[in-house]
């Protein structure tokens, strides 16, 4: 008896914004894979998701590190895709939870690409992206018309940003809690400047929104941290 692999994207912070159809999987899932990394104990995926877990579900943290050690990643990844097959050779119904959506910057597509061979049936169920979210609860549309929308992750070089700002008509800025003092820069310098809105843990009780980036502590900037601009008013 082979099991299946579900992928399930538990949207930015709300439970509710999760799909019927994931709540659905979730719900009648044997085994709930909570990625998590090396310096966190608690799952913010699984925090989401725990409304609409059956009692009796099993619970694997997995820990996914995040770092550039090629020998460290692999090592860390085959071991949790071992873990992953023999639950699936017992017949399981195995749910691994991602923040947002699962083919959207996150762990899931990695893990997928490990798996898709292995002979288990998977199912990639999607989710409500962070920027989506903060688009409708702030009231900000993220593109009409002919706008350009550039998805950036602010981890790429200052040259391929400079380029990117200078075409997009609005942005959305991930990942900018390593580098958020370059970023505000290159967001004034390109016209977003006074047109941007910072949300951090969207849809979470320590939700934080501001629209003065100049005022933000940059050491508080969290992982969970998206920037929308627009060269045009917000509103």
């Amino acid at each position: 008896m082979s099991g299946i692999f579900y992928g399930v994207g538990v949207g930015p912070g709300d439970p509710e914004l999760l799909t019927l159809k994931a709540v659905k999987v979730i719900e009648q899932a044997d085994i709930i894979i909570a990625p998590k990394t090396e310096k966190k104990e608690d799952s913010t995926a699984l925090s989401i998701a725990r409304p609409y877990l059956k009692a009796d579900a099993h619970i694997l943290k997995l820990v996914f590190p995040m770092v550039n050690h090629a020998t460290t990643l692999t090592d860390a990844w085959e071991s949790n895709k071992e873990c992953i097959l023999a639950e699936l050779q017992a017949g399981k119904k195995v749910v691994f939870l991602t923040l947002g959506d699962p083919m959207f910057y996150s762990t899931y597509m990695y893990i997928y690409r490990l798996l898709k061979d292995s002979g288990h049936a998977i199912e990639t169920i999607p989710g409500v992206p962070a920027f989506c979210a903060i688009g409708s609860q702030l009231g900000q549309p993220l593109a009409e018309g002919n706008d350009v929308l550039s998805i950036i992750p602010a981890t790429m070089s200052e040259d391929e940003m400079d380029k990117i700002l200078s075409l997009a008509d609005n942005v959305v800025l991930m990942k900018v809690y390593k580098n958020f003092a370059q970023v505000v820069e290159k967001l004034k310098q390109h016209g977003f400047g006074d047109n941007a809105v910072m949300i951090s843990k969207c849809g979470l009780p320590e939700e934080q929104v501001s629209y003065n980036l100049e005022e933000v502590d940059a050491t508080q900037v969290n992982y969970l941290t998206t920037i929308l601009a627009k060269k045009r008013k917000l509103g």
